[in-house]
């Protein structure tokens, strides 16, 4: 498993608000979540990569967060979501995802035209988006929280070729989804998780990362 902390520690280390990639990672390596249904998820499990009933052919979204993908799939409980799955990725391939994602939505600070934005969009094969981070109860925080699109060549070499270790993470997340009412909540433990930066300085001002 993961190395983890109780929720209560990290809320305090954590920003509060602003544009952070938190994430589980050392000098080689960084977590991603993704959640499926137990045929593409124990598929995962079994295999050390994807297969049977995972669509190359469609955008696939990864999240570094563990609590955003908590949101996303309402702690495992979401059907077709059942099986929260870790997935360790070299540093250096997740960087390279970095460096030539295209931000989902068009916004006037990063290209000079709609047009350049969707020629943009059609070259690369990974979009990025920022949303609000979520508590573990699913409320709203202030701090913004970043997820990966991959399609193509990029999620092709992701499935089937990038990937160094697959946990699942669904006893544990059941577990813990014990410990998000209020008189629990001191109990509750999450991965442990802190502000990833990019090996290189100027993926974090593309992505305007505080």
């Amino acid at each position: 498993m993961l190395h983890t902390e109780r929720y209560s520690i990290q809320k305090e280390i954590w920003p509060k608000s602003g544009k952070h990639i938190l994430a589980q990672s050392d000098n080689e390596s960084i977590i991603v979540y993704q959640a499926f249904n137990p045929s593409i998820g124990n598929y995962a499990i079994k295999n050390q990569r994807f297969g049977d009933g995972f669509s190359f052919s469609r955008m696939s979204w990864i999240k570094p967060g563990f609590l955003w993908m908590m949101y996303r799939s309402g702690w495992g409980t979401k059907p077709g979501q059942e099986i929260i799955l870790a997935i360790r990725l070299k540093c250096s391939f997740f960087d390279d995802l970095l460096k030539q994602c295209v931000e989902s939505i068009f916004h006037e600070n990063s290209f000079s035209s709609y047009a350049e934005w969707e020629r943009a969009v059609k070259k690369s094969s990974v979009r990025y988006q920022w949303d609000p981070d979520h508590a573990p109860s699913g409320s709203q925080v202030q701090r913004r929280a970043i997820q990966l699109g991959l399609r193509g060549k990029s999620l092709i070499n992701y499935g089937k070729h990038e990937i160094l270790e697959i946990l699942d993470m669904s006893s544990f997340v059941s577990e813990q989804k014990q410990n998000i009412s209020k008189d629990r909540f001191g109990e509750l433990i999450t991965p442990l998780e802190t502000v990833y930066l990019p090996s290189d300085p100027e993926i974090a001002i593309r992505l305007g990362l505080d």
